[in-house]
């Protein structure tokens, strides 16, 4: 499946699990958090720091969450990407969107080997505001650019 069909399907799960939210009220992570909780998403958050965030339950790792959720949003850093697979396959996830601001990204090898192994499909970056209807301006705009160098999913 390309890019934006997973996309697409990733918007259209109504629960899904974010990992590595901070525990930082001022973060790009809470942000993004709280649009999807207005956007009617149940959001539940992954951070193996944090007991509760917003007043939900914060679970230490995908494996842990119950009920099981199919889909996660990973915002964590690269490095921690393939852990994060192997945490994603162990707790049932078939559809992982990776967090990149400006678009595709190289992803590690041996992250790919992992979700290849598992049958996990990946969304390889961007950012979700991009293709949420009424996004902030910026947002918009950031998808805009993409379009017009050849980076926007189609």
């Amino acid at each position: 499946m390309d890019t934006r069909n997973l996309i697409d399907e990733f918007l259209s799960v109504k629960r899904f699990a974010m990992v590595g939210i901070s525990r930082k009220r001022e973060e790009f992570s809470r942000r993004l958090f709280d649009e999807l909780i207005k956007r009617d998403y149940d959001v539940v958050p992954v951070n193996p720091n944090a007991a509760v965030i917003e007043g939900r339950p914060c679970f230490q790792k995908v494996k842990d969450v119950a009920p099981p959720v199919t889909s996660a949003l990973v915002i964590t850093p690269l490095g921690l990407l393939e852990e994060v697979l192997r945490d994603c396959a162990e707790g049932g996830v078939t559809l992982v969107w990776i967090y990149g601001m400006s678009g595709p990204q190289k992803l590690p090898p041996e992250a790919l080997r992992v979700s290849e192994e598992h049958g996990i499909a990946l969304v390889p970056g961007y950012c979700p505001f991009m293709f949420m209807p009424a996004s902030a301006f910026f947002h918009r705009l950031h998808g805009g650019l993409l379009k017009v160098f050849g980076k926007y999913p189609r």
